[in-house]
């Protein structure tokens, strides 16, 4: 059951990385974080509070030390939220709860450092220098008694680890997937399908084509066909470097399948170094209407709509005495 402090936004993305609860069971039982931790975190509560803010003030003194940190806390206002925010952290690292909610708060702080770009190397850093803050002030609190001062520190290193995993993981994830997200965009910017007359599209390829780059242009091509109700494409391969047999019998089937949708699909731009690539290991492009240029291509399709083109000062401009 979702738990009403958990904002919709990171429960979706605790969905989307799989983070089940038995997910978070399996990697506590992996650390070996048992009950026995949590208790010994729990009593560790009182003397977190105690040096809550000198560990907090160590530790952002040690950020602002250095040029490639200084530079996220220039803000005087976002530096004491960040505080804040640091210091709650260290003291739910004692509060003996560690469930749904608290891997919510570990994963937002991973979010947080991708937002805002932070290196990861520096991420892990800046965690392996506030550890070592903690564990300077957890032995002067347990200096009377060594022993529960080892085994608090043992219990205190996987959380840490937990954490560590949890906003390191929240973190590639997010970049990953923004990263994805920038490079559909840029299929889709460097792919466009465009209206060019009624019922005229015009598909301009320019670059390297791949098998996820090939089904993009399939897809965009049909649902542009299908929302223009488009009866004529010029597919332009002018700008592409190469292509092999794979995207050869790609393009082929892109062809056939607009056939089907009522278009015709006429490829301009084929170089001659493609085509004899093309011949050489056997492609058969017989069913692909073909023409040498996009002006050719374009001419080509304004035939087959049935458009007449006149020069200006003639007795008519482009028209379509076909209709549409």
């Amino acid at each position: 059951m979702a738990d009403p402090r958990q904002p919709r936004t990171t429960l979706a993305l605790m969905r989307e990385m799989g983070l089940t609860e038995e997910v978070v069971a399996r990697r506590k039982a992996f650390l070996e974080f048992g009950a026995e931790d949590v208790e010994r975190l729990r009593g560790l509560h009182d003397l977190a509070a105690q040096y809550a803010d000198g560990v907090i003030e160590d530790f952002y003194s040690h950020l602002l030390s250095f040029e490639e940190t200084q530079k996220f806390f220039t803000d005087p206002a976002i530096l004491a939220r960040v505080k804040a925010a640091q210091k709650q952290y260290f003291l739910e690292l004692t509060q003996g709860q560690y469930d749904a909610p608290y891997v919510e708060d570990r994963l937002r702080i991973g979010v947080a450092h991708e937002r805002i770009n932070l290196p990861i190397e520096l991420y892990l850093g800046a965690y392996n220098f506030y550890l070592r803050t903690v564990m300077l002030r957890l032995v002067e609190g347990y200096k009377n008694n060594p022993e529960q001062s080892t085994a608090t520190l043992g219990s205190l290193l996987k959380l840490v680890f937990l954490d560590m995993g949890l906003a390191t993981e929240t973190y590639l994830f997010r970049r990953e997937r923004t990263i994805r997200e920038q490079q559909e965009a840029i299929r889709e910017i460097s792919t466009p399908v465009l209206p060019l007359r009624e019922r005229l599209l015009l598909l301009p390829i320019i670059g390297a084509i791949d098998p996820p780059r090939a089904q993009q242009i399939t897809t965009q091509l049909l649902q542009s066909i299908r929302a223009h109700r488009a009866k004529v494409v010029v597919m332009d391969i002018t700008g592409v470097p190469t292509v092999d047999s794979a995207i050869a019998n790609h393009l082929i089937q892109t062809v056939q399948a607009a056939r089907l949708m009522g278009a015709t699909v006429i490829v301009s731009g084929l170089s001659p170094e493609v085509a004899h690539a093309l011949v050489r290991i056997g492609v058969d492009l017989s069913a692909v209407n073909t023409v040498g240029t996009l002006q050719d291509g374009i001419e080509a399709a304004e035939q087959l709509l049935g458009y007449i083109v006149s020069k200006a000062g003639d007795t008519g401009t482009s028209h379509n005495p076909a209709g549409s």
